[in-house]
């Protein structure tokens, strides 16, 4: 059974007039997801507030101090980008402890799978940092509250267009979670380059594919055919978390890609199909970016599909060849691989199974 969370709770992040990061996302992912009949696929799951120890585990105390001091009804800027708004604080807790409570469940086996539309989203904020419209980095508290309920690994995979740099941050050094993210290079936030694959302790279980301005769904679906699925299928976690941001999609205003409804269907489905076989489905999506409301619309019908359908009615799983991605894509890949076959990182994801 799919467990999905979808609550006012995220509206009332209200946004500045004319940011990009706006209320307007969740309604149109909610509405995308009504006309697909999501209440009829799937149980509605509770909001709660992450714990004082689901968020110790990922950020620093001295920065929550100054969040809970800060933003609790209140409005302001923590940096040029990331605003606050008196109902920011009660939407940031319940998206870390959502996304959370949907990891725990599923993987204690009380839910098959999970689906989150939550936001403020996470992904960029660091241990100590807000940054990029993110405070708290939503799907790095989940994954830590799956490793303290007995997850000995934990994969995130990250699509967003912009890298997940405080989720990389946050895991840089721990060989029990691999961070993947598949994302347009160089841009923001800067980080993301094919040589960062972790820490001294954790070579290899960082993998980072910056695909250039222009890439579509058949330089998506190669990069995964080539270094992530073979990723994942190494490290063998427990439980898979995505960061779902849908601001790959070709009509996305703050970004360069062109990745269709195709791409983000046959993208999920390869991400279901590794959950399926490598840890009996265990997977949960987490809304990231995303900023073209029919594009948003599209990228999480998609992801629905691949959660609720059955394994013999996915989106097709033929593979794309390296060949068959452009030029630009080819060399991005490459890189990724060469920097993952030196420096001892298949040592490092060998020792963390």
């Amino acid at each position: 059974m799919l467990g999905y969370v979808l609550d006012d709770v995220f509206i009332h992040h209200l946004a500045p007039s004319g940011h990009p990061e706006r209320p307007a996302r969740v309604a149109a992912v909610r509405d995308a997801l009504a006309a697909a009949n999501l209440a009829g696929h799937g149980q509605q799951v509770a909001i709660r507030a992450a714990t004082d120890d689901e968020l110790g585990r990922v950020h620093g105390a001295s920065y929550l101090a100054t969040l809970s001091r800060t933003v609790p009804g209140a409005s302001g800027w923590l940096d040029g980008d990331t605003y606050y708004s008196p109902g920011t604080w009660d939407a940031a807790l319940a998206a870390a402890g959502s996304v959370s409570e949907l990891a725990t469940q599923v993987l204690a086996g009380a839910l098959g799978s999970g689906l989150a539309v939550v936001r403020p989203p996470g992904h960029h904020a660091e241990r100590d940092r807000a940054m990029g419209f993110c405070l708290i980095n939503n799907v790095a508290v989940a994954a830590a509250a799956a490793r303290a309920a007995g997850a000995a690994r934990v994969a995130i995979l990250d699509w967003d267009v912009h890298h997940g740099n405080g989720t990389q941050q946050i895991f840089w050094d721990d060989p029990t979670v691999l961070y993947q993210s598949i994302h347009q290079f160089p841009f923001y936030p800067g980080t993301g380059a094919p040589d960062e694959i972790g820490g001294p302790a954790a070579l290899g279980a960082t993998v980072n594919v910056g695909l250039p301005a222009g890439s579509g769904d058949r330089d998506y679906l190669a990069a995964f055919d080539e270094v992530l699925a073979p990723s994942l299928e190494r490290f063998r976690p427990d439980l898979i978390l995505v960061s779902a941001g849908f601001d790959a999609h070709r009509a996305d205003p703050l970004a360069s890609m062109q990745v269709s409804r195709y791409g983000f269907a046959r993208l999920a489905a390869r991400v279901r199909r590794l959950a399926d076989r490598l840890c009996a489905g265990r997977w949960v999506v987490a809304l990231e970016g995303g900023y073209d409301l029919a594009g948003l619309a599209e990228g999480a019908g998609a992801t629905l599909e691949a959660l609720i359908a059955p394994s013999d009615q996915l989106a097709s799983a033929a593979e794309v060849a390296l060949a068959d991605a452009s030029p630009g894509a080819q060399r991005a890949i490459g890189e990724t691989l060469r920097a993952l076959t030196g420096g001892g990182a298949a040592v490092a994801l060998g020792a963390a199974r």
